[in-house]
This record gives structure tokens, sequence and C-alpha cells, in this order.
């Protein structure tokens, strides 16, 4: 294949360079009234023609297909990346939509949180209340029955304290008669009654 090219190659050239001087001698006439005048000079025909043994050895060569190829790459790695761009841009979207939800979730339990924070502050103290109010009403009943356990002593000392002068009254009187028995018989009376 590289000497079917090379042979292309050479065969191109030498033709170009036969023509080359027809083209020079031409150059004096015209040619056609028809065709136009950058057409009827022989520079611009030599140039014309070796363009086209140019293109046609690219296209020989396979030049066009590589050219080509490597526009195909170029678009196809272009392609790449805008895919790549748009799935980075769905996964971002993705990505900041789900942290919207965890964002309102949270908020939402922050708020049924603070809700139930409130509730359970107010029985605790409705129950610290009555706690409160329980432990009021036991150390009154204490207090009370101190009280009541304090009137009672005091009585009971008043009662004997009166029984003591009574007793003592009683012997004074007894002692001022004389008589034992009689005493002793007063003396046994006040035990009996107390």
């Amino acid at each position: 294949m590289r000497s079917d090219m090379n042979r292309f190659a050479l065969s191109s050239l030498a033709t170009t360079a036969a023509l080359s001087p027809y083209a020079h001698a031409a150059g004096d006439s015209h040619g056609p009234s028809w065709l136009p005048e950058f057409l009827t000079h022989p520079a611009t025909n030599v140039a014309f023609f070796a363009l086209v043994i140019f293109l046609l050895i690219m296209w020989r060569v396979g030049g066009f297909k590589a050219l080509t190829g490597g526009l195909d790459k170029r678009a196809e790695g272009i392609q790449a990346q805008l895919n790549e761009a748009k799935d980075l841009r769905e996964a971002a979207a993705k990505l900041l939509a789900d942290a919207e939800r965890s964002q309102a979730q949270a908020e939402k339990d922050a708020e049924a949180i603070v809700a139930q924070a409130k509730k359970d502050a107010k029985l605790l103290m409705a129950d610290q209340r009555a706690a409160l109010a329980a432990k009021l009403e036991r150390r009154e009943a204490i207090a009370e029955a101190r009280i009541q356990q304090a009137e009672t002593e005091a009585a009971a000392e008043v009662r004997r304290a009166a029984a003591d002068a009574a007793t003592a009254a009683a012997r004074n009187i007894l002692l001022a008669n004389t008589s034992d028995d009689i005493f002793e018989q007063a003396a046994q009376d006040i035990e009996k009654a107390l």
C-alpha cells in the first residue's frame, strides 16, 4: 500500500510538472469568453491543478478519513464531556433535592421535639405541683399531729399538776386533823380517782 501511494504521488507530481509548460505557453491567450478571467491565467490553472492533485492524494492516502476521524473523535469527546456534565448536574440536583428534603424533615422533627418537650414540661410541672401539694399536706398533718400531741401532753401535765396540788392540799388538810386513818383513807381515794 505504501508503494502504491508513492507511485500515485510521483505520477501526480509528474503530471503537474508536465502540464506547467503548457499552462505558461497558453498565458498569452485569454481562452473562451465565457470563462471568468481568473481561470484564464496560467498561474491560477497550475495552482488549481496542484490543489486538485493534492486533494486526490489526500483522498487516496486516507487523509480525509483521518481528518474526519479526528473530528469525530473530538466530537465524541465533547459529547462525552457534555453527557458527563449533564449526569453531574442531575446528580447535583438530586443531592440538592435530598438535602432539602432532609432539612425539611429535620425541621419537622425539631418542631415535634420542641412540642413534646413543652408537653413534657407541662406534665412535669403538674406532677411537681401535685407532689408539692402532697408534701405540704403531709407536713401540715405532721404539724397538726404534733400540736395535738403537745396539747394532749400539756393537758396531761395540767391534770398531773392539779392532781399533785389536790393531793398536797388534801394532805395538808388531813395532817391538820391528826388522825392517821383518815389521811390514809383520803390518799387511797385520790389514788383511785386518778
